[in-house]
């Protein structure tokens, strides 16, 4: 048998591999969600989620024609993704905006600024940063130091509950 204290796990570990703006929102309102009840919260990022993070006056990055041709057609920073479904060549986000606003639910940007507020670790994935030709430099301020899966590992062998998003 176990206990209460032995059943709930010791923090949240997100990992936010995508940029689509449905699946940002969602990592951003579980980790503000999870520091806002006092739950140590690690969102480590990584593949296209990690252009989410990358500072929004960064137009065009990376060091070759591919990476920088990738930048071009996933622009950078949290204000510009775009919805996995019913795009509409960017009405179905203005749409979500929109119903947000009526709703009372915060944006992306304000979840993240809150979450990073309340202590919420945003950890880049180093691999990412390499295969995109990423810097610290590019990213948004407040990002921790980047690091590889095993990291991200180690935070789930240490009893954080692991979500994948």
């Amino acid at each position: 048998m176990t206990t209460e204290a032995e059943a709930t796990p010791r923090g949240l570990a997100i990992i936010c591999y995508s940029g689509e703006l449905e699946k940002t929102w969602a990592a951003m309102i579980l980790a503000s969600t999870a520091a806002a009840m006092g739950m140590p919260t690690k969102v480590f990022v990584t593949f296209w989620g990690l252009q989410t993070f990358v500072k929004p006056e960064k137009r065009v990055t990376g060091k070759n024609w591919m990476q920088k041709m990738l930048s071009i057609m996933s622009r950078p920073g949290i204000a510009h993704r775009k919805l996995s479904k019913m795009n509409f060549l960017g009405m179905g986000p203005w749409m979500m905006f929109q119903l947000a606003k009526q709703y009372g639910v915060s944006k992306p940007a304000e979840l993240l600024e809150a979450a990073a507020a309340m202590g919420v670790e945003f950890v880049p994935c180093q691999m990412t940063m390499d295969m995109f030709g990423l810097t610290r430099e590019d990213l948004i301020d407040g990002m921790g130091e980047p690091v590889g899966a095993a990291t991200y590992l180690s935070y789930v062998a240490e009893g954080s509950a692991p979500i994948f998003i």
